[in-house]
């Protein structure tokens, strides 16, 4: 060992570690169980952030938006990506490093432990009347039933090891005894639950790297292919290949919504959904009818199918002054209260001479109140009206940048119907046709159906996460309600008399060890004739 070198005034300056001194020393700080359990206290911190900010990944819309209405802070979150938590490199980071300190404190301890459960119990102590629960009894002497040394031995080691101890014979020059030990079974549940952590944490990254979600709104009648073209918008993992795409199809038959028509507090509400659709779960597999509703996803091909929004989609034809037709088919519109007073635009960059667009509502149970202007009187369609407004010019599809599909760019555009204006705004009813001023085309109000907007997400994890915490909560209860106790029984024999004495030692606290103790009593009570009895609390370390 290098001897310190003393400084002029009596110091010592210990030897510098070196590199790979330094690196043992790191290694041996990440790998310690305080480290993992501050690392998995700063993950549960650093996934605070995805909580509070929006997230690029989920809804970049969103993080757009408070971009733009926070112009200072904005950018400096974006730099520490704050609108990228889950994917950024500091989050991952701390993934990581959790990942190794949680492998390094476990290899270490399941090598110790393989090497305990070899190692024989310990050895009898000279003196067991210290031990916490100690007993000594006389074997009465009688020609009959008087076990023999070795029976008495025999007989110990034959209960102990039925109780589930790990047991051993010997002998030395205090005399003959069996020492046992059980309990292992704890350390056993602690690694199981630490290793369970590691594939908790596995499963998650996993997850991760091959799942994806994805968006789609399907109107009655329409069938859902899962292809990539197919989503209206979707979120891939990092790993994602559109190749590893499962085929099926979800064909939208009906919709069906009960609304309260009884309680005179929440009257029109909804009560409940249902969309009957008819799957496939193969290209060449038969179609089988199946039903969504809220919280009773469609499980498909490992991919669950959520319910998680519905309305209405007028069906119209729109032609331009040409008289061709630039837009037919439904036009999903957007519930903004309970009686789904819905908001629509239809976009019509087919038409010529001019491109032509229009924005307004649909009122499902059309009504005029005092001002004149129409409400909803009714969330089922009773008498669907749409109320338009139309434009005239350059929608901007044309520039390659894209747009929102439920709102309508009007700098370029020249209005063609409102209330302002001395055409005045569209009304049509089912079957109705309005044909725009100034011959630039008509719109006609064919029908009327139901959609909804489901999500579509594939997790791998979701099943091995399952199995892990469940071996992570069966571990941990293992290792919190199984007692690690050791017991040495010891044949004496003085001047003739021999007596048989046996204590008890826990490691740790085990409120059950006194139980235990008048257990093994009662159990050799049975087998050899006892005439007496000694017990001794004895002091608490051998």
């Amino acid at each position: 060992m290098a001897k310190n070198k003393r400084t002029a005034k009596g110091r010592s300056d210990a030897p510098a570690l070196g590199l790979l001194g330094s690196l043992r020393w790191i290694w041996t700080q990440l790998t310690s169980m305080p480290t993992a359990l501050f690392l998995l206290l700063l993950l549960a911190v650093a996934a605070v952030p995805g909580s509070i900010f929006p997230q690029r990944s989920m809804n970049p819309e969103t993080v757009n938006e408070y971009l733009e209405n926070n112009p200072v802070t904005g950018p400096w979150l974006d730099r520490f990506q704050l609108f990228d938590v889950y994917s950024s490199a500091w989050f991952s980071a701390i993934y990581i490093l959790l990942f190794i300190s949680l492998v390094g404190c476990i290899i270490p301890r399941v090598k110790k432990h393989a090497q305990a459960l070899r190692t024989p119990p310990p050895r009898t102590p000279s003196r067991l009347d210290r031990l916490p629960q100690y007993t000594s009894l006389s074997l009465v002497e009688n020609e009959v039933d008087t076990p023999s040394d070795d029976e008495v031995i025999d007989d110990a080691y034959k209960v102990l090891r039925k109780r589930g101890y790990r047991v051993e014979r010997r002998s030395d020059a205090t005399g003959r005894s069996v020492a046992a030990e059980r309990g292992y079974t704890r350390e056993i549940g602690n690694l199981t639950f630490h290793i369970s952590l590691i594939g908790v944490l596995l499963s998650v990254a996993i997850g991760g790297a091959f799942g994806y979600s994805g968006q789609r709104v399907i109107v009655e009648g329409e069938t859902f292919v899962n292809s990539l073209v197919s989503y209206d918008a979707f979120t891939p993992g990092t790993n994602f290949d559109a190749e590893n795409l499962t085929p099926y199809s979800v064909k939208l038959n009906k919709f069906d919504i009960v609304f309260d028509r009884e309680s005179e507090t929440h009257f029109g509400q909804p009560l409940d959904f249902t969309a009957h659709v008819e799957t496939r779960r193969s290209a060449d597999a038969e179609p089988v009818e199946e039903d969504i509703k809220v919280n009773h996803p469609l499980r498909i091909n490992g991919a669950d199918v959520y319910l998680v929004g519905n309305g209405y989609a007028p069906v119209v034809t729109v032609k331009d002054g040409n008289g061709d037709v630039a837009f037919s088919g439904p036009v999903v519109s957007v519930p903004q209260d309970s009686v789904y007073t819905s908001m629509m635009v239809i976009k019509a960059p087919d038409a010529k001479p001019e491109q032509l667009g229009f924005q307004g509502f649909l009122l499902p149970t059309a009504l005029v109140d005092e001002t004149g202007f129409g409400i909803s009187g009714d969330p089922n369609a009773i008498n669907p009206q749409l109320h338009l407004n139309s434009f005239a010019g350059n929608l901007g599809l044309d520039d390659g940048v894209p747009q929102n599909v439920y709102v309508l760019d009007t700098d370029n555009l020249t209005e063609v119907n409102s209330r302002k204006l001395d055409a005045g705004g569209i009304v049509l009813e089912a079957g109705q046709t309005y044909e725009l001023p100034d011959g630039k085309g008509s719109i006609t109000f064919n029908d009327l159906k139901r959609y909804i907007a489901v999500d579509v997400n594939y997790d791998p994890s979701k099943t091995p996460i399952a199995i892990f915490a469940f071996l992570a909560l069966a571990g941990l209860a293992v290792s919190l309600f199984t007692p690690r106790r050791r017991v040495w029984v010891k044949l004496k024999n003085d001047n003739g008399q021999r007596s048989v004495e046996y204590a008890l030692l826990a490691r740790g606290e085990d409120p059950r060890l006194e139980r235990e103790s008048t257990e093994l009593h009662n159990i050799f009570d049975s087998k050899w004739p006892l005439a007496s009895q000694k017990q001794d609390q004895g002091e608490v370390n051998a």
